[in-house]
């Protein structure tokens, strides 16, 4: 989401390469937070639906990355 704090590249690009050329840095680190929590999620809780399933794993991230910042 723009403007929200993402945590920066989940999978830095090498040294000597940058947005800035043109390349993509991919998958943020909130995504892949985000990703670890729905993994749990689904198989923990496996009647939420794909909505819920979504909007806690971001919650999830988010939380990681407040934390994090300590």
């Amino acid at each position: 989401m723009i403007g929200r704090y993402t945590g920066g590249s989940a999978f830095p690009l090498p040294k000597g390469r940058d947005v800035a050329n043109g390349e993509k840095n991919g998958m943020t680190l909130r995504d892949y937070f985000a990703g670890d929590a729905m993994t749990g999620l689904i198989f923990g809780f496996p009647r939420l639906s794909e909505e819920e399933v979504a909007k806690h794993s971001y919650r999830y991230a988010d939380a990681m990355l407040k934390e994090r910042e300590k």
